[in-house]
């Protein structure tokens, strides 16, 4: 996993409330078991027509937000299945943190455990994010997670909280097989120590 600690890129908006994991990868998608590959699927059921081609009034499809790394979103994004093929399809088309003022507890996790940052924040300071997100490609928001701040276009300064281990872990780069693997030493030592005291094990 990649470490993240500071990012500066486009901010795209997305006012809608009750973002569910059905809209962020539809259920049709989820045949595979690789994390790459999903992006464009990615809203799949707002970003295209039936006939496959692109709705260009979808805030992704415009050119000024194709590039976005940040997605600043209305209240209670991630809601409905658990399935980590949400975070995979927002990762693999180049977003790396959602601002909201809150998420579903199972997507808010999941993306940490995918090297992205879900930020929470008061309503007013996501409508602040939010008009300032509407200004286009020209409006680079700067997200600086050791600091714990989001800089805005404009230079207003936004501190965040955010749980220092899963802040630890993005910072270093470190998934759950990466934590297991940080105690290698030691596992192996508890390996070669009970094989000795139990050779019949």
């Amino acid at each position: 996993m990649e470490k993240f600690e500071k990012l500066t890129g486009v901010a795209a908006p997305m006012p809608l409330v009750n973002i569910d994991t059905d809209m962020i990868i539809p259920k049709n998608f989820l045949k595979t078991i690789k994390r790459s590959g999903l992006g464009v699927h990615a809203f799949a059921e707002m970003r295209y027509d039936d006939n496959g081609n692109e709705n260009p009034d979808f805030v992704l499809n415009k050119p000024q937000y194709r590039e976005a790394q940040i997605l600043v979103a209305g209240d209670n994004f991630g809601c409905g299945s658990s399935r980590e093929h949400a975070p995979w399809a927002l990762a693999d088309f180049g977003i790396k943190v959602v601002i909201s003022t809150s998420f579903a507890d199972i997507f808010f996790n999941n993306c940490f455990k995918n090297g992205m940052l879900p930020i929470v924040l008061p309503q007013e300071q996501v409508d602040l994010l939010m008009k300032d997100s509407e200004k286009g490609s020209n409006a680079r928001v700067t997200v600086d997670l050791e600091a714990q701040e989001i800089t805005t276009s404009e230079g207003e300064v936004i501190k965040f909280d955010v749980d220092s281990f899963k802040k630890h872990c993005l910072l270093e780069g470190l998934d759950d097989i990466g934590l297991t693997l940080e105690k290698a030493t030691a596992i192996d030592s508890f390996e070669a120590q009970a094989s000795q005291a139990r050779p019949w094990v």
